[in-house]
C-alpha cells in the first residue's frame, strides 16, 4: 500500500460534519498505546510505534535462572544458571553443560581475552576457573584440584535425579578453584585491561582483586552490607555499586574510593559505562528511613529453596538477587564531570541489567513483566521488546552487533538484533464505547508503509465471536467496515521501507445510538428547602479512553427545615452522557391533568412554596429529556413518578374545651379536629407548668376527629380567710351600730358588720393539639371553684 504522509492527516477535522452525538476515540500518548500488544513493535514515550528490532529465542535452559552472559569471538554464548548451578555453552543453537558444581548457584561469568571463564557460586561463594582443553589458557592453569563436571551434572539434576543430564557435558572443558574469598555471597566479576579479577561480595560488602595467578586480597571495604555490581570506565577505574544505601563508587586502581552518588533507592542493581566515561546505574527498592549503613539489614531477594540438589545443606538461602523487590526502579546518568540526574523511571519495572548496543544506545532489561528498553541520555525511551519470561537478567554482546539477551522464569537466552525487523504488529487494546454504536471513519497519522484493520463485537473479549479483521482504505476516507456493536479495536501491521514506518496517532469517529434517559428515583420531602450550592464547572475534559466526553461533577445541596416549603429530589443518568433539561408537573388526588410546576431545570433538585398547593394528596413527575444534545427530531425523553404525598398547612381546631373540679382533681374534657391530616398528638399544661402529653379516648391517635378526657390532680390548701375587722368588739357595740345603720344614722360607727368570708380558688388549663403535618393550634380554661377545706 502506499505510505502514510507525516503530518498529512487522511481526515480533515476541518473537512469533517459532525453529527449531533458523534464521538472520537484517540491513541496518541505512550500511556495509551501500552495498554496494546506488540509483537515486533516499538512503543516510544513520544507517543509513536516504529519497528523493534528482531528478537527470536536461541535457547531454553533446564535451570529456572540465568544471573550472567558472556560471549566471544567464535559465537559462543556462556551463561551462569542457578536450579541447578551450571554454566551452559550456547553455540548455533546448540547447548552444552561446561560447568556443572555442588554450589545452589552460579552467580557471574567474567571471559578474559585468552578464552579463559572465571564463575563465581553462591553461597559459600568460590571462583572456578574454566578452561577449553588445547588453549593457551589450559596450558598455563595453575594445579589445583579439577572439577569432576560430568559428575556433579548427573548428581545436581531437580529432584536428586543422578541419571545423565538432558543436555550434555562438554569433555573439552576442565574447572578448577581458582579463588575462594571466604565469604558467602559472590554477586558480581568484572576484569581489568591487565586480566585482573575484581570479585564484588556481600555479607561485610568487600571488593577482592585476584591477579592472573589466584593470588587475591581485598581491595576495597565499604561500609555498606553487599557490593552489588561492578564495572570498570576507560581509566580503569572500578565503578561499584551497594545495597544498603544505594552508593555508586569510583575506585581507583590505587583502591581509592570516592562516592559519585547516593541514589534515592536502597540498591543498585546494574552498571553500565559508555566510550565518554559516562556511568548508567539501576537503583531499586525503597530505603528504610533511619537506616544505618554501617548495620545494614539482610539482603532482600533471598529465599529459602523448597528443594536443594543432593548433598547440599538443607535450609540454607540462595540468593536470588532481587527478583522479590516490588515499587518499581530508577535509572541514573553520572556525566563524566561527576554530576548526577535521574532519566527514566517506572513505578512497576524492576531493571536487572544495563548494556549498550553496537549503536550506543542504553538498553535496560526489567521485570516482572520481561520488558526491554531503550534509554536515550534526555530520557526518551523506547518499550522494545517483551520476553516471554519474567525477568530479564542479563545482557551481552552479540558478534553480529546484536545483543544476547537472557532471563529467568523461565531461564531462556533470546537474540535482538542489531536492526528492525522487516515487518511488526500491534493491537490496540479493546475500547468499549458503552453504548452500541455506529463505526466512523479512523484517522491515522504517521509515515512509510502501514495497514489498517478493525473489528468489533458486543462482548469485551475479541475472542468471542466478534466481527473478523477488516482492512481499512485509509487512501479512499472510507468508513470503517465493522459492523455497528459496543466494542471496537484496531490493528496496525508496520512494514519495512524508506522512509522507516512509524505511527503516531489513531482516531477513530463514533456515533453512539442514542437512548432515552434514565430516572431511577424521586424524592419529594414536605417541610424542607434546598438551600444554594457553589457551581463547578462540568465541562472539564475527562483522562482516559472516551477523551472528549465531559466530567460532570455534582454537588447536592443540604434540605434543610422550613413548613412552608417542599423538596423534590431526583437521580437520573444518560447513557450517552448527553446533557439533560427536567421539567415538574404535579397533580392532586381525583384530578385527571398534570399541571406544569417547573420547566428547564439543569439542576437535579428543586423546592417551592407549599402554599402552592391546597391541603390534599399529591403526586410529582419528573420529566427528563436529552434536548440538549439532540435535534427535536433526534431527542428522548423520560418520566417518572413521585410516591403520593400529602400536604397540610391548615391547623387543627379544638373545640368544647371544658374543665371543672371534681374533688382535689381537675376534669377536662375537649375535642380535637382537622379538615385534612389525623390528629398526632395533644398536651396540656396546667398553671405554666410543664407540658404533659395526653392519649385520646380510645388511646389511639388515628383518626380526623378525635376527642379527649382526663382528670388532672391538683394541690388543695386550706381556705385563704380575710382578717375580721369587728373581733374583740363588744357585741352590744355591734348591735347599736348595726340598728343605726339601718336607720340610716350619719353618726354610725364604720364598723364591718359580715363574717370573715373565704377567698374563690382558680387554674387556668392550656391544651394544644398537632396533626401529622406538624400544624398546632391551643387553646386555654379557666377553672374557678371553692374547694372543701381538709379535715
Amino acid at each position: 500500500m502506499r505510505s502514510v504522509k507525516t503530518a498529512v492527516f487522511l481526515l480533515l477535522l476541518s473537512s469533517l460534519a459532525f453529527a449531533e452525538g458523534t464521538r472520537t476515540w484517540v491513541q496518541s500518548k505512550y500511556d495509551e498505546f501500552e495498554k496494546g500488544s506488540a509483537k515486533g513493535v516499538a512503543i516510544r514515550s513520544d507517543g509513536s510505534l516504529e519497528l523493534a528490532p528482531t528478537f527470536k529465542p536461541v535457547f531454553t535452559s533446564p535451570s529456572t535462572y540465568i544471573w550472567s552472559i558472556v560471549s566471544d569471538n567464535q559465537g559462543n554464548i556462556f551463561a551462569a544458571a542457578g536450579s541447578p548451578a551450571r554454566v551452559y555453552r550456547i553455540n548455533a543453537g546448540k547447548a552444552t553443560i561446561v560447568f556443572a558444581p555442588t554450589e545452589l548457584q552460579v552467580q557471574a561469568l567474567a571471559l578474559a581475552d585468552d578464552g579463559t571463564l572465571f564463575a563465581a557460586t553462591s553461597p559459600d561463594g568460590r571462583i572456578y576457573k574454566i578452561v577449553r582443553k588445547g588453549t593457551p589458557a589450559q596450558a598455563t592453569q595453575a594445579a589445583q584440584p579439577t572439577v569432576n563436571t560430568a559428575q556433579n551434572a548427573a548428581a545436581n539434576e531437580p529432584g536428586g535425579n543422578r541419571q545423565q543430564a538432558s543436555l550434555p557435558v562438554d569433555p573439552d572443558y576442565t574447572a578448577t578453584i581458582f579463588f575462594e574469598p571466604k565469604t558467602k555471597y559472590i554477586w558480581d566479576l568484572a576484569l581489568d585491561a591487565q586480566g585482573r579479577l575484581y570479585v564484588a561480595t556481600g555479607d561485610n560488602g568487600e571488593i577482592f582483586r585476584v591477579d592472573r595467578n589466584g593470588q587475591g586480597s581485598v581491595f576495597f571495604k565499604s561500609d555498606e552490607a553487599h557490593i552489588r555490581t561492578l564495572a570498570v570506565d576507560n581509566k580503569q577505574n572500578l565503578i561499584a555499586g551497594s545495597d544498603g544505601s544505594g552508593l555508586i563508587y569510583r575506585i581507583s586502581p590505587q583502591g581509592e574510593g570516592f562516592v559519585l552518588y547516593s541514589a534515592p533507592k536502597k540498591e543498585i542493581t546494574a552498571l553500565a559505562v559508555d566510550q565518554q566515561g559516562n556511568i548508567y546505574a539501576a537503583g531499586v527498592g525503597e530505603k528504610r528511613a533511619g537506616s544505618n549503613p554501617s548495620n545494614p539489614q539482610p539482603s532482600p531477594g533471598t529465599v529459602t529453596p523448597v528443594q536443594t540438589p543432593a548433598g547440599i545443606q538443607q535450609g540454607i538461602s540462595i540468593p536470588l538477587q532481587t527478583l522479590s523487590v516490588t515499587g518499581g526502579s530508577d535509572v541514573y546518568r553520572i556525566a563524566s564531570d561527576g554530576s548526577p540526574r535521574r532519566i527514566w523511571t517506572s513505578a512497576t519495572d524492576i531493571v536487572y541489567t544495563l548494556a549498550f548496543d553496537a549503536s550506543g544506545r542504553l538498553i535496560a532489561g526489567s521485570g516482572n513483566r520481561g520488558r526491554l528498553y531503550s534509554i536515550a541520555p534526555d530520557g526518551t525511551f523506547a518499550d522494545l521488546l517483551q520476553a516471554s519470561a519474567s525477568q530479564v537478567t542479563a545482557i551481552a554482546r552479540a558478534a553480529d552487533g546484536g545483543l544476547h539477551v537472557a532471563t529467568s522464569n523461565l531461564g531462556k537466552i533470546f537474540d535482538m538484533g542489531p536492526t528492525a525487523g522487516s515487518d511488526g504488529t500491534f493491537e490496540s487494546d479493546v475500547y468499549d464505547a458503552h453504548i452500541f454504536s455506529k463505526w466512523g471513519r479512523a484517522q491515522v497519522r504517521g509515515t512509510g508503509n502501514i495497514e489498517f484493520f478493525a473489528r468489533s463485537g458486543n462482548v469485551d473479549n475479541p475472542d468471542r465471536n466478534w466481527s473478523p479483521w477488516r482492512k481499512v482504505d485509509l487512501q479512499r476516507e472510507l468508513a470503517v467496515d465493522t459492523p455497528p456493536a459496543r466494542f471496537i479495536q484496531w490493528r496496525a501491521v508496520l512494514h519495512e521501507g524508506n522512509p522507516g514506518p512509524s505511527l503516531d496517532s489513531v482516531t477513530l469517529f463514533y456515533l453512539p445510538k442514542n437512548v432515552a434517559p434514565v430516572i431511577e428515583n424521586v424524592y419529594v420531602q414536605t417541610g424542607a428547602k434546598f438551600g444554594s450550592v457553589a457551581r463547578t464547572d462540568n465541562n472539564t475534559v475527562a483522562v482516559g479512553p472516551q477523551q472528549n466526553v465531559p466530567v460532570k461533577f455534582e454537588t447536592i445541596p443540604n434540605a434543610t427545615r422550613d413548613r412552608s416549603s417542599i423538596a423534590v429530589r431526583w437521580e437520573a443518568h444518560d447513557d450517552n452522557d448527553d446533557d439533560l433539561v427536567y421539567s415538574l408537573w404535579y397533580r392532586g388526588d381525583g384530578e385527571s391533568r398534570w399541571k406544569l410546576l417547573q420547566d428547564n431545570l439543569s439542576d437535579k433538585w428543586f423546592s417551592f412554596d407549599s402554599g402552592l398547593l391546597p391541603d390534599g394528596g399529591y403526586t410529582i413527575r419528573v420529566v427528563a429529556s436529552d434536548a440538549p444534545s439532540h435535534t427535536p427530531q433526534d431527542s428522548l425523553s423520560a418520566q417518572k413518578e413521585s410516591p403520593r404525598f400529602e400536604v397540610d398547612g391548615t391547623a387543627p381546631v379544638v373545640q368544647n374545651l371544658a374543665a371543672v373540679y371534681d374533688g382535689n382533681n381537675i376534669h377536662t374534657t375537649f375535642r380535637a379536629e382537622d379538615s385534612f391530616s389525623v390528629i398526632d398528638h395533644a398536651e396540656y399544661s396546667v398553671d405554666a407548668g410543664d407540658w404533659q402529653t395526653v392519649e385520646p379516648v380510645g388511646q389511639i391517635s388515628d383518626s380526623r376527629i378525635e376527642n379527649y378526657d382526663f382528670t388532672v390532680p391538683i394541690n388543695v390548701a386550706a381556705p385563704i380567710v380575710t382578717p375580721n375587722p369587728l373581733e374583740g368588739v363588744p357585741e352590744s357595740a355591734i348591735r347599736d351600730a348595726t340598728n343605726k345603720r339601718k336607720k340610716n344614722t350619719k353618726n354610725a360607727p364604720d364598723l364591718l358588720i359580715a363574717p370573715a368570708t373565704p377567698v374563690q380558688e382558680e387554674h387556668i388549663v392550656v391544651v394544644r393539639i398537632y396533626d401529622k403535618f406538624d400544624n398546632m393550634a391551643s387553646a386555654k380554661v379557666i377553672v374557678r371553684n371553692l374547694p372543701p377545706a381538709k379535715k
